[in-house]
């Protein structure tokens, strides 16, 4: 079963730090680009950051450049997005997405982020 499943969201603290997770499995995970998008209550999904499919080359959103990482574990086929220095406009339904050529298309379920005092 090709599944993409997040994990790690939560509460956090304006100025704190949180990772979150997404574990790939039923298909080959290394041959896909990774992506993570946000999507907060009454707007649009946002794309976040993508990482090549050897964790070498990354590209982020600018509203997140400086505080956001993701970085990727081919062997465990995770996929991970560290966030830092948090603010209450990070706040939303993070998704994780995995791209191959322009027919393969996978999502993950979603985890919540709350960033609040």
């Amino acid at each position: 079963q090709v599944q993409l499943v997040e994990s790690g969201g939560g509460l956090a603290q304006p100025g704190g730090s949180l990772r979150v997770s997404c574990a790939a499995s039923g298909f080959t995970f290394r041959s896909y680009a990774m992506r993570w998008y946000r999507q907060a209550p009454g707007k649009p999904r946002e794309w976040v950051a993508t990482i090549d499919t050897f964790g070498v080359n990354t590209i982020y959103a600018d509203s997140v450049k400086g505080r956001f990482t993701i970085f990727r574990d081919n062997a465990k086929k995770t996929v991970y997005l560290q966030m830092s220095n948090l603010k209450p406009e990070d706040t939303g339904v993070y998704y994780c997405n995995g791209r191959r050529g322009s027919t393969e298309d996978i999502w993950g379920q979603g985890t919540q982020v709350t960033v609040s005092s």
